[in-house]
């Protein structure tokens, strides 16, 4: 008996001894696969983006007072806020950076005299006096919290707005105030913006977006009327909410 039992006892540490190698080895490969696994489903993640929707835009906007010839005190401008299509385009850079292009498709700014109810015989305050259509790109570099799967996912970005203003023109009412015919001008704008939303995945392809975003948008306003000119520098300054559908690819 005593011989058998010290056999025994030798294959059961034996046995022992080899079971723990094998279950490391085991869970070294099950970790292995998993990690290829996630590794190969973010390598197969949708590289590219594209989202349409719609701007709400509200100008924060803050000028000085017009000045120049024959220019009384007190007169100033007021931009009314806007509504227009909004489209983008996104590069995925990581499961949690991305690069987004967005753009809107040009509106009509209606800007409105501010200041004394009367010019003379001449209606100011509240008056349209001019408008402007404006093409506004912004690049942004946006950071995206949670995991690549998860459905909702908060996110925020900063990048650089480019603002150009086209087609001005001069309101009845605008050429009234000024004496006749006038030319208007707005250099171009490049500014700091920010943003901030959130993304619902519907499907691994389809999402939809709510953003809030905030652009240093400041333009020198120059109004020319029979040679004279009449000089100012306006913060226009947007807020603006988006609301979107996206289709990555």
């Amino acid at each position: 008996m005593g011989p058998k039992m010290t056999s025994i006892k030798r294959l059961m540490s034996l046995t022992t001894s080899c079971a723990s190698p094998c279950a490391l080895l085991a869970t070294a490969l099950f970790c292995s696969a998993a990690s290829a696994e996630d590794a190969a489903a973010a390598a197969a993640a949708p590289s590219n983006t594209i989202r349409v929707g719609m701007y709400f835009v509200r100008y924060n906007s803050s000028a000085n007072d017009l000045n120049g010839p024959f220019t009384p005190p007190g007169l100033n401008l007021h931009v009314n806020r806007v509504n227009t299509s909004y489209a983008a385009y996104l590069r995925r850079l990581t499961d949690h950076w991305d690069v987004e292009l967005a753009a809107g498709v040009p509106p009509t700014t209606h800007t409105l005299g501010r200041g004394p109810s009367m010019l003379g015989s001449v209606p100011f305050n509240g008056q349209e006096v001019a408008t402007v259509k404006w093409f506004s790109p912004t690049v942004l570099l946006e950071y995206s919290f949670f995991a690549e799967q998860a459905p909702l996912r908060p996110f925020v970005g900063a990048g650089v707005n480019y603002t150009h203003f086209y087609e001005r023109s001069t309101t009845a009412a605008g050429q009234a105030i000024t004496g006749g015919p006038t030319a208007t001008y707005l250099s171009d704008s490049v500014g700091p913006a920010v943003t901030a939303g959130l993304k619902y995945s519907f499907t691994r392809n389809i999402h939809a977006v709510v953003s809030y975003s905030f652009a240093q948008v400041s333009s020198d306003f120059d109004a020319v009327t029979a040679g004279i000119s009449r000089r100012t520098t306006v913060h226009f300054n947007p807020a603006t909410a988006v609301a979107s559908v996206g289709y990555s690819f």
